[in-house]
């Protein structure tokens, strides 16, 4: 696979940039770079690849237009297996402001995924920050549950291909780091409509929200935060982090916001929140570990259901990046945990 480097040597090139844009604004060595007049360059640091490239035996992947006007698009995994099968609607991660469905990391993952959880998954490229700042991709994951809504009370003649293939009523949402970030306020927003969310989103019936490292913030530090030693390449880490929220959140707003923060109003505020089951993995040489433990002991305290998974030995997005010798074995770990928890 193509592994996602931090290496500084992939930095973009200066001098005619600078004075062409205005300076720099904000920049994330060797993953984004933006300048005072708004414009972002993002360095080529994964593959694009299409669809049908490095998929698991059995596994068919197709893109699909969700909406021409904003430009939203999916990536589509089914398996070979009989029958209708939970569909799980996946966000990736990259800080809200890098990441591609079609990069060549989660297009390894989510086939992989898709064969071993015996599942249908529609993986979201959804619109990045800066240019399109949150709640934009909250909004693109929104659009994509009515879409797949619509598609299914029409019987879609264009995508019954893989509407014969979906069990409509049992649909999961899910992500890694930003990616369950967008999960959870998504399955939040459908909670908090002044209706039940089964009414909105009818015939689909929203199960369970799968949360890989769901990347959450706030402005005093937690101890992980603070003190667990990342490696000078690492995916995350706390300078990246900030960088990552100033760019995404609305002008103005701070680590504080209940989008960076669902705990910043206290836990109480989460009891009328219609959430469904709650799976979150956290790994535990990740930065973000004690926020992720908070916000799953915050969900319980309130009676809501969460299922809390810890990863041994793994850092921040160590499922895609291959960065550790136990990546493989907690990556079949998850498979099977997720597996399970559709299945329930």
């Amino acid at each position: 696979m193509a592994v996602i480097s931090f290496d500084p040597r992939f930095n973009l090139q200066v001098g005619k940039h600078n004075n062409q844009h205005g300076g720099v604004f904000e920049e994330i060595e060797g993953l984004i770079r933006v300048y005072i007049d708004g414009h972002v360059e993002r360095p080529p640091i994964v593959s694009i690849v299409p669809c049908t490239m490095s998929l698991e035996r059995g596994v068919t992947a197709k893109d699909v237009v969700i909406d021409k006007c904003t430009g939203l698009w999916a990536r589509m995994y089914f398996p070979s297996c009989l029958g209708k099968l939970p569909l799980v609607v996946f966000f990736h991660g990259g800080g809200f402001c890098i990441g591609s469905a079609a990069w060549s990391c989660y297009n390894e993952f989510l086939s992989n995924l898709a064969s071993k959880a015996n599942c249908v998954i529609i993986s979201l490229n959804y619109r990045l920050a800066p240019e399109n700042r949150l709640p934009a991709a909250y909004e693109d994951g929104l659009n994509t549950l009515m879409w797949v809504k619509q598609q299914g009370l029409s019987g879609s003649r264009e995508n019954k291909w893989w509407l014969k293939h979906c069990n409509l009523s049992s649909v999961y949402l899910a992500g890694d780091s930003a990616g369950a970030n967008i999960a959870y306020n998504v399955a939040n927003r459908l909670g908090t409509s002044g209706t039940s969310e089964s009414t909105i989103i009818r015939p689909l019936c929203l199960k369970g929200m799968i949360l890989i490292q769901p990347f959450f913030g706030g402005e005093g530090r937690t101890w992980s935060e603070k003190h667990i030693d990342q490696p000078p390449n690492s995916a995350l880490t706390l300078s990246i982090s900030d960088t990552y929220w100033r760019l995404s959140l609305p002008s103005g707003a701070n680590r504080d916001h209940p989008w960076c923060n669902p705990l910043a109003n206290g836990a109480d505020k989460l009891r009328d929140l219609r959430l469904p089951t709650a799976m979150v993995c956290i790994s535990e040489m990740d930065i973000l570990k004690d926020r992720n433990l908070e916000f799953c002991n915050a969900l319980s305290s309130v009676g809501k259901r969460v299922e809390t998974v810890m990863h041994k030995g793994v850092g921040h997005s160590f499922q895609i990046l291959h960065n550790s010798p136990l990546s493989q074995p907690r990556i079949n770990e998850m498979m099977s945990q997720i597996k399970t928890f559709i299945n329930e």
